[in-house]
């Protein structure tokens, strides 16, 4: 049964229930855009929980996900629909001979000849969706300007049928890693949420829910040594779910420390560039202790 959040509190106890830590914006974000009815632009850094956040909406509010995963090229019909060209041409060899082009083309043109994509898909569900408009920076202006009725009015045209109106309002949620700016067109419309990496603590607390074996000493100092690698200049830095993974393989290794060469072996969990894991090793693995030999080893 889908879930009807009544405040920020309910919105905040249920994305974590669901595994996903909100911070004060995001909880009072997204229970406005359940409650409004609008889209939310969500745009910060790579990997600090964008995606993550519609999945945990649709976990919460018992709503399917329907995903729009936005490339450069993207066009309408990758995005909305495309007519199903060989069911038309079946069914156009399939008319008696004599029939006129009029009464072909009424025929071929119909919802049973329509392939649904996401954004479609989720105008026409009978049940309401959480839609993610993923990485929307990605595509360009024009695509944006194709989105404006959809996030105006929730309906999409289609020339040969007329006018789609939404069975359901589904709630929408466009990330973007702010590559480029985006159309003022486009921000109107939404409520606008920015995440940027989490706070000590906050983080401490994601990576304790994810894995509560973890020792505490342990899980903190995971979260200080990412932190000191973030503040490098690194072609892609470590996001929380990679600090996740970090403790996860650490827990597995059965650590008790973040020594020198601990942070060596697993270095490549939360670093995935070449050039990037000679200046982690360089500047943050020497500030790290080095195991003591055992006694009587030189």
């Amino acid at each position: 049964m889908a879930a009807s959040p009544q405040s920020i509190d309910d919105v905040a106890a249920g994305l974590r229930s669901v595994g996903y830590l909100p911070g004060e914006s995001t909880a009072l974000v997204a229970f406005l855009a359940a409650r409004l009815g609008k889209p939310i632009l969500v745009e910060g850094p790579a990997g600090v929980g964008k995606t993550e956040l519609a999945r945990a909406m649709s976990d919460y509010l018992g709503r399917r996900l329907v995903r729009l995963q936005c490339y450069e090229g993207l066009d309408e019909a990758k995005a909305l629909y495309e007519w199903n060209y060989r069911k038309q041409l079946l069914r156009i060899q399939a008319e008696a001979e004599g029939a006129g082009w009029q009464e072909v083309q009424d025929d071929i043109f119909g919802e049973e000849f329509l392939l649904e994509r996401p954004l479609m898909s989720a105008i026409a569900a009978e049940e309401p969706v959480v839609l993610l408009i993923d990485e929307i920076d990605k595509t360009d202006q024009e695509f944006e300007a194709m989105l404006l009725e959809l996030l105006s009015d929730f309906q999409i045209s289609i020339p040969e049928l007329g006018r789609f109106e939404a069975r359901t309002r589904p709630i929408v949620l466009l990330t973007s890693n702010n590559t480029r700016e985006l159309t003022e067109a486009l921000k109107r419309r939404c409520l606008y949420l920015w995440l940027d990496y989490p706070q000590l603590e906050h983080e401490l607390a994601i990576v304790k829910l994810h894995t509560p074996d973890l020792d505490d000493a342990i899980a903190r100092k995971l979260v200080e040594v990412v932190a000191m690698v973030r503040e490098l200049d690194l072609k892609k830095p470590p996001s929380i779910a990679e600090s996740v993974d970090w403790a996860r393989a650490l827990l597995l290794l059965g650590a008790d420390d973040i020594d020198g060469e601990v942070f060596t072996q697993t270095l490549s969990v939360i670093v995935k560039h070449r050039t990037d894991l000679d200046v982690v090793a360089e500047r943050v693995g020497m500030k790290l202790p080095v195991r003591a030999a055992p006694a009587g080893q030189s």
